[in-house]
């Protein structure tokens, strides 16, 4: 089988079956390198629902994705086995269920593929983390996009939710704090005490203000280097500004723009990411679908990253 874009010219690009970047959809049974799968559940939000759709509205929005890096030189398709697996099955009722069934398909998915998941909100990170440190063997570094930390406490004596995955991970250890790194982070927040997490356990968090007061040749400088273990990146939409991803669950003003995540991300140094998604889009919000073109972007960073 070609693992490559359906062409433009016999199908243009507003025609055919909308799979992730045109790509052929396949059981995941088939040989190839990376999976980009739908992970279609939000039932972990706190503010706006709808990132349920964000799959199949970022499926549409890929259309218009092509294969060539002109930064990196690089044909992304003719070095990478790329397919489209589908959804992930869910339940939408019910959060536990679907955690076991995050966990199971790709845990199954991870031990001879690499994968791009896209959501559904952050909440599914987590049963992603459990299945990638599974896979991998080995307590993950992760990279993490977001406006928010996401190491928030119970809500509504709820344990979790998507402002909570990133305690949970660190407290089931399946991730490596001092080896992992926050981007784009900015308030207001609750209160001080919710960065007492963050110090506590040596996270390394970065706000828009580190970025914007030293500029962004400078942020990238200070980086660091991922260069041992497996790596993970989860991107929030959110990270950005609402002026260029409005379509969001809970948008926080004073963001990131696209291009520097672009930049961000074409400049992050590692030998091995083993998984990534894309979260909180939420399509009843995108005006223009500026935000689902962002995060097709962003998948196509990541599978170069891959590369």
């Amino acid at each position: 089988m070609k693992f490559t874009p359906l062409s433009g010219r016999e199908f243009p690009r507003f025609s055919a079956i909308k799979t992730f970047f045109r790509l052929p959809h396949v059981s995941v049974n088939e040989k190839f390198d990376v999976a980009l799968v739908g992970v279609p559940y939000d039932g972990g939000v706190s503010y706006r629902p709808g990132a349920r759709f964000g799959p199949s509205h970022v499926r549409e929005a890929s259309s218009l994705g092509r294969g060539f890096h002109w930064s990196r030189g690089v044909s992304l398709f003719e070095n990478l086995k790329v397919a489209d697996v589908g959804d992930c099955p869910i339940v939408p009722i019910d959060q536990e269920k679907t955690y076991a069934s995050i966990e199971k398909f790709f845990g199954a998915l991870a031990k001879t593929k690499k994968f791009v998941a896209v959501g559904g909100d952050h909440s599914i990170t987590l049963p992603l983390l459990r299945a990638a440190k599974k896979a991998a063997g080995e307590p993950l570094n992760l990279i993490h996009f977001d406006a928010h930390l996401d190491t928030y406490p119970a809500a509504w004596d709820c344990e979790y939710h998507h402002g909570a995955f990133l305690r949970h991970a660190v407290e089931e250890k399946l991730i490596v704090p001092k080896q992992s790194l926050q981007i784009g982070l900015r308030g207001p927040l609750a209160g001080g005490d919710d960065l007492d997490f963050v110090k506590k356990h040596g996270l390394r968090a970065t706000t828009v203000d580190d970025l914007k007061s030293v500029g962004l040749k400078k942020f990238i400088e200070t980086l660091p280097n991922f260069s041992k273990g497996s790596t993970y990146v989860t991107f929030d939409i959110d990270c950005l500004d609402p002026a260029f991803a409005p379509g969001t669950g809970t948008p926080v003003v004073g963001g990131l723009t696209t291009y520097e995540t672009q930049q961000i991300l074409r400049s992050l140094k590692i030998k091995n990411l083993v998984a990534g998604d894309i979260v909180e889009v939420c399509p009843a919000y995108d005006q223009s679908d500026i935000t689902a073109l962002a995060a097709v972007d962003v998948m196509f960073e990541l599978m170069c990253l891959m590369s």
